[in-house]
């Protein structure tokens, strides 16, 4: 039971975060006191929508009702009340819900824009934000409890990704002004929709509230394991364990037919081709790391082009893409002996090992600087032949992160003016994006600058990438 000293230390945690946010907050709202331009509300509205869907995702895969170690060992199977049991974890669902409506709504009125009445549409879309996210989360609590419901569940996933699709279609072409009427129409008309939604929650939160009686006690311990395992990655600074959490929970259940290697394969390739193996056998992923590239695109037409925001979400998600294709080279830092075993030298395994992460990586560049060019981002041009020539750099970045091992905390911090810097999480973050980043060192430039001829640059991106590509791959190295 809390005292009344743990109840005044969350108070006063509370006041001075708002203190400190308060100059920020403050920032954020003056910025929407504005008129939005029309080509721009429907790549903003599809971003809200895609974390929204983004939202209903981790909330179904996390569980959502999960409780600590403790309690799933000792309260949890008790003859206690279920729903005492779970007030805690209702109530954390529900301050999550509540901060991340806050934040959803404040990001779709940002994309449609308040010149007036600015505190009724504020309010509007706060109401809105924390009713999708509330209604959200009560039925992922409610898919939890039944297997119906985890379908209804899916379809609304579904859905927000369609009504995505949809608002970065209309917000071009012919159907701008539908857009431009939704985001111009009465604050009445608003406050309606926001009493409906409101309402519809409160059923949800009903209904949910009801259901947790009936969560099976395995779902809950299920959801339990998951979450533990997830903060003690988050507390100890280790996000590497998230990755074979999910590698984990991916196969664990699953059945897989024994398919025997191709005849004619050779031999560096044999150890890498599980790694072909696994992309395909995962079609689901496959199929959302390409949509993804659609995300520079949609942050440079919600943005008003090619902001640092957009190059970070460009060199990311390239850097992201190939290192998804990295768990063999991950597994063998981890336990060496099958590539002892296997006899093939180690620059060729790894070599052949980074032919996957170098088509990943470089098809997801190529294609997202297509996307750039075809909403005017960047001026016309071969661009995506920057994909191609910059693959080698991804590819040995995405290997070099592999190959890191866990967050050193032995190191020493570094005091700065904005605060402490512990340089274990910050060197760990950095390996592997640093050697991308000097491979693409080139490509980097070329779209800083956006000249009128890449000739140039593309040949310097050729000569660099490959260049450090065989540096990291010919280096003395051991298994």
């Amino acid at each position: 039971m809390k005292t009344w000293t743990d109840r005044y230390c969350t108070a006063f945690g509370i006041a001075v975060a708002l203190v400190l946010l308060a100059p920020a907050l403050d920032e954020v709202l003056a910025g929407l006191t504005r008129q939005v331009d029309p080509s721009r509300m429907g790549a903003g509205v599809a971003l809200a929508a895609l974390a929204y869907a983004g939202y209903l995702v981790l909330a179904r895969t996390f569980g959502p009702v999960a409780v600590s170690a403790a309690d799933a060992a000792w309260l949890l199977l008790s003859p206690l009340p279920r729903r005492g049991v779970l007030r805690k974890t209702v109530g954390i669902l529900l301050a999550v819900a509540l901060l991340t409506g806050l934040a959803l709504g404040v990001g779709l009125l940002s994309a449609l824009g308040a010149p007036d009445p600015f505190m009724v549409r504020l309010l509007t879309a706060g109401v809105l934000g924390i009713s999708a996210t509330t209604g959200g989360m009560a039925v992922a609590v409610l898919a939890q409890a039944s297997q119906s419901w985890d379908t209804w569940l899916l379809a609304m996933i579904i859905a927000v990704v369609v009504l995505a699709v949809l608002a970065a279609v209309l917000g071009g072409g012919p159907w701008r002004p539908l857009l431009s009427a939704v985001a111009g129409a009465p604050a009445c008309v608003g406050s309606a929709v926001a009493v409906v939604a409101a309402t519809a929650t409160a059923v949800l939160v009903r209904l949910a509230w009801a259901a947790l009686e009936r969560v099976p006690a395995r779902s809950i311990l299920a959801a339990s394991t998951r979450t533990g395992q997830v903060v003690t990655a988050t507390v100890l600074l280790d996000p590497g364990t998230l990755t074979w959490i999910a590698e984990d929970e991916h196969w664990r259940r699953r059945r897989l037919r024994s398919r025997p290697l191709p005849r004619r394969l050779p031999a560096p390739l044999a150890p890498a081709w599980p790694d072909w193996r696994r992309a395909a056998r995962r079609p689901g992923r496959s199929a959302l790391l390409l949509a993804s590239a659609a995300l520079p695109a949609l942050a440079a037409r919600a943005g008003g082009g090619l902001t640092p925001v957009v190059l970070t979400v460009l060199a990311a998600g390239a850097l992201i893409t190939a290192a998804a294709c990295t768990a063999g080279v991950r597994r063998d830092r981890n336990d060496p002996s099958l590539a002892r075993l296997s006899g093939i030298g180690a620059r060729p395994a790894l070599a052949a090992r980074a032919l996957l992460p170098a088509l990943a990586g470089g098809g997801w560049l190529a294609l997202a600087l297509t996307g750039l060019v075809a909403t005017g981002a960047l001026s016309a041009g071969p661009w995506w032949l920057f994909g191609l020539v910059a693959a080698p750099a991804l590819a040995v970045g995405a290997l070099r992160m592999a190959r890191r091992g866990p967050v050193d905390h032995s190191l020493p911090p570094i005091p700065t003016p904005f605060g402490v810097m512990f340089t274990g999480p910050v060197l760990w973050a950095l390996t592997g994006a640093d050697l991308a980043a000097l491979g693409c060192a080139p490509a980097l430039m070329a779209l800083g600058a956006q000249p009128p001829d890449l000739g140039s640059y593309l040949l310097a991106q050729a000569l660099t990438g490959t260049g450090v590509a065989a540096v990291f791959l010919l280096r003395r190295r051991s298994h």
